[in-house]
């Protein structure tokens, strides 16, 4: 909903307004409604707006309550605002605007750092107190909005993206040793708090952190579901579960509805998807624009499944929106798909939201989106493997890792490798502490927890913000993934993955689009990279700039290069573009 930023000084010196308002203006595709920046005490606050709730200028940021004594500045959308407000009213709180923002400054002043838990929505915000200096931040808990930080001489700045961060200058922009190894391995995700730079990282998700004058803190989470069973979970049968989950994603989607703007759906004619326009349609929903994209054909494979998202716009009567890009428009693309991207991202449909986005952004300012069912109901192949594993690290790790550290220390320049097998070492962090009832359950709490939030959350909300807009994500409901994080791993497994999703399904979208070979945002030239996209991905890495960092061996480069096609990872990734575009997110950080 917004872009936010600023600056906080421990040293008593006056925080910058030129930085602050360099990084809003960095900020300004994701706000492009209003702007704001501000300077009280030790923090300089600025925010970009897109009006979605309380279309006024009274819900303008960053937000001052003088009476509390507290500034604001808030990205997302809180869905239950209204409720909490009349909670927050009856302790005897008056408000001066209708929006969610000016909920969250009560909602702190009256419960402190349990307000989060309060919270039915996606945000990240900062909170300055005036009359102890102390900062406040906090993000939720899927980490669906971003919030990075960096220590500069004297102080902390924050914003929504890294290069807005950068762009303000101070920032080191060494090449993280540990975060190149988890790029490399877990398909360029790079697990909070570190990002490729060793001078910025990120406030991990479910978490709120309250800095005292002096630069201290203190991090709470204050999520984290367990992956077990309840002792009343074993009288369930597959009917109660179904009817559960039916019931929680009706409240999910309805949840992601509020707004003072319309709200449509990115329709890829997969399962996801599709379910959410049943639901909306179910509830009475009409007029609902839903928005789909496909590209050309590439060594015999389908560049779109329109197919099957016609099917549902057909048989719920959207006003559906189909876009069609051009060989020559992805290529022309690329650039500013790239240049949007908080952190290098190497997934192929990056380019797919970003020119889907343009267009939706034409005609509306939400969308729910579908993203997240896999992994909270075990939709990928990785899953059934792990049924009674007795070594969850290593059979994880052999379906889902690009590379073993071996490999990558034959791939990268000596420099750059890590000293040990540093992914290894967080797969085993995470899958082994307590609160999973089984290997699947510990997969799929690393999947939802970890890898959603820098792969798939990541990438929607970069790309649409890009274009000035919001998308929800209703699989990311907290209470519809505590519910399926208590459902039985064989429901969800059952019918290729995602078994008891299916079942739901069938209840309210034709049977057509689940009963078929597993979907996705297919971009073939950009898997087998040939033409143009090779002359690019060559000059990339042949470049001054790349030969001067020098990432990877020379003749690993020239293997990828004079055969790109024989060179692709476990999840049927692209070894030439994985690299590439690491090259050319660098470059782009530097122009």
């Amino acid at each position: 909903m917004c872009g936010i930023c600023g600056e906080v000084r421990f040293d008593g010196a006056s925080p910058s307004v030129a930085a602050v308002s360099i990084m809003a203006d960095v900020l300004a595709p994701r706000g492009p409604d209003s702007a704001g920046v501000m300077v009280r005490g030790n923090v300089g606050l600025g925010h970009r707006r897109l009006r979605i709730l309380d279309l006024s200028d009274k819900s303008q940021q960053p937000m001052v309550d003088p009476d509390l004594g507290l500034s604001l500045v808030f990205n997302g959308c809180i869905y239950n605002f209204r409720e909490l407000r009349s909670e927050l009213e009856a302790k005897g709180y008056r408000f001066f605007s209708d929006g969610d923002t000016e909920v969250i400054l009560k909602a702190w002043h009256a419960w402190g750092t349990d307000c989060v838990s309060r919270f039915h929505g996606m945000f990240a915000f900062v909170i300055h107190e005036r009359d102890t200096g102390r900062v406040v931040m906090a993000r939720d808990r899927f980490g669906i909005k971003p919030l990075y930080l960096a220590e500069v001489s004297g102080g902390l700045r924050f914003a929504s993206s890294l290069p807005a961060l950068v762009k303000a200058g101070g920032v080191d922009t060494a090449i993280d040793v540990t975060a190149l190894h988890h790029y490399m391995t877990f398909h360029a995700v790079v697990p909070p708090p570190r990002t490729i730079y060793k001078g910025v990282r990120k406030l991990p998700p479910a978490t709120i952190r309250v800095y005292q004058p002096d630069g201290s803190f203190e991090d709470k989470r204050y999520w984290d579901p367990a992956y077990t069973r309840r002792s009343e979970d074993f009288g369930m049968s597959r009917e109660d579960w179904q009817q559960q989950l039916l019931d929680a994603l009706r409240l999910a989607v309805k949840r992601r509805m509020i707004a003072d703007v319309p709200v449509g759906v990115l329709l890829s004619g997969g399962v996801d998807s599709s379910l959410i326009v049943g639901l909306l349609a179910e509830a009475g929903q009409t007029g609902l624009m839903s928005f789909s994209v496909g590209f050309e054909e590439a060594n015999g494979e389908k560049g779109d499944e329109f197919v099957y998202s016609d099917l549902i716009a057909k048989r719920f009567g959207t006003d559906h929106h189909k876009i069609f890009v051009p060989s020559a428009d992805l290529m022309g693309a690329l650039p500013g798909t790239i240049a949007a991207m908080s952190e290098p991202m190497v997934s192929y449909d990056n380019v797919g939201f970003y020119l889907l986005s343009k267009e939706v952004s034409k005609h509306i300012k939400v969308v729910q989106s579908g993203q997240g069912a896999d992994e909270v109901f075990g939709g990928y192949h990785w899953y059934p493997p792990l049924v009674g594993s007795t070594n969850v690290v290593g059979d994880y790790g052999r379906a889902f890792r690009d590379r073993s550290h071996e490999t990558l220390a034959t791939q990268l320049q000596d420099r750059w490798i890590a000293g040990s097998d540093v992914s290894g070492d967080l797969l085993r962090e995470h899958l082994l502490r307590s609160g999973a009832d089984s290997p699947v359950d510990q997969a799929l709490r690393l999947d939802s927890n970890v890898m959603l939030v820098d792969d798939p959350v990541k990438r929607v909300d970069n790309m649409t913000m890009a274009w000035g807009l919001e998308a929800r994500v209703p699989f990311l409901d907290h209470e519809l993934v505590e519910l399926a994080a208590r459902i039985p791993p064989e429901e969800k497994l059952r019918d290729g993955g995602k078994g008891i999703l299916k079942d739901v399904a069938r209840k309210v979208i034709p049977s057509e689009v689940i009963d078929r070979k597993k979907g996705y945002f297919p971009v073939p030239q950009l898997k087998y990279i040939a033409g143009p996209y090779l002359d690019m991905l060559r000059d990339a890495l042949s470049s001054q700039a790349a030969r001067e960092r020098g990432l990877f061996r020379q003749d690993y480069i020239d293997r990828l290069v004079a055969d790109p096609a024989s060179h692709i990872t476990p999840l049927q990734g692209s070894e030439l573009w994985q690299i590439g575009l690491l090259e050319m997110w660098l470059q782009a950080q530097e122009n």
